[in-house]
């Protein structure tokens, strides 16, 4: 495509039903649907940063598998949710 430079992903795990609108509209991003009705389903925020945190291992190791040079995660200043996700893959 004419990219003559590494991409490095960077991941946002979702940690909280607020940020399924203010996400896209600070940041310019589309959430995928199947990953909105997940989140939809969940009870309170800790149901979905747990979803937050499966679909981050699930992408990330896509990423990996398809050759990312390296992954970048966006805490937010949460890092729990981080911590969980990189002891998952590293």
């Amino acid at each position: 495509m004419g990219i003559n430079v590494p991409i490095i992903p960077g991941l946002k795990p979702i940690s909280t039903l607020r940020q399924l609108n203010v996400l896209p509209s600070t940041f310019y991003i589309d959430i995928p649907e199947e990953l909105s009705k997940e989140v939809l389903k969940c009870k309170n925020n800790a149901e979905v940063r747990a979803v937050g945190v499966e679909w981050t291992i699930q992408q990330s190791k896509e990423l990996i598998e398809a050759g990312a040079p390296c992954l970048h995660y966006y805490s937010m200043g949460k890092s729990e949710n981080i911590r969980k996700i990189a002891a998952a893959l590293f």
